[in-house]
């Protein structure tokens, strides 16, 4: 009779730890399926970007707690991207800039204006900037908002070419170049103290 009570304990304590490893085991999974979109990258704190988020990088993308997305693309929002925006309380904010190859004569400045005032006001924040790619719309907007932020322009081209790579645009560092930042001059900008770590990180690393 002792050996049967001892034997049922043995099942009892076998199932529930064949239970607790089941429990790990989908945790893992569910951390596993955390996967950032195409070239996510911190801007600033509570200022994210990237290129266009898959449905595989929602879960991923809930971390961030997003207050808003600056979307920079013309073309219409998926209905699946619209609806996880709704069920997560995300604002969206779309300014259409069209993707022409070289020369890339018509990136207007005062959407990147619009674009910026979005992205300066911390209310929207956590934010995430995404176009396509996550390299020339959004490098430009991330580009003038460092211009903003005192950077010099060797730098601002540094950070553009660690995104777009071989990609990068004449007509894009020329749209940098040119692009006054008189209008804005008013809002305050983020500190950019994080991101010249994140970046001087980054530089560190695509050089190893």
């Amino acid at each position: 009779m002792r050996s049967d009570v001892d034997g049922c304990k043995r099942q009892m304590g076998q199932k529930r730890r064949i239970e607790e490893l089941d429990e790990e085991f989908a945790a893992g999974e569910e951390e596993e399926l955390l996967v950032p979109p195409l070239n996510f990258a911190v801007v600033e704190d509570g200022v994210f970007r990237s290129g266009f988020p898959e449905i595989a990088n929602f879960g991923f993308i809930q971390t961030l707690q997003l207050r808003s997305v600056v979307y920079l693309c013309p073309e219409p929002y998926p209905e699946a991207n619209m609806e996880f925006l709704d069920s997560n309380g995300i604002k969206f904010f779309q300014f259409g800039i069209e993707g022409h190859k070289e020369p890339f004569v018509n990136i207007p400045e005062e959407t990147v204006h619009e674009a910026l005032k979005v992205v300066l006001d911390t209310r929207n924040h956590p934010l995430l900037i995404h176009c396509k790619r996550g390299k020339h719309r959004t490098g430009c907007v991330v580009g003038c908002l460092r211009k903003l932020q005192k950077w010099c322009l060797s730098s601002v081209f540094d950070e553009y070419q660690l995104f777009a790579a071989a990609k990068a645009r004449v007509s894009d560092k020329r749209f940098l170049e040119r692009f006054d930042v008189g209008g804005l001059k008013h809002l305050s900008p983020p500190c950019s103290c994080l991101a010249l770590d994140i970046y001087k990180e980054k530089s560190r690393f695509n050089h190893l």
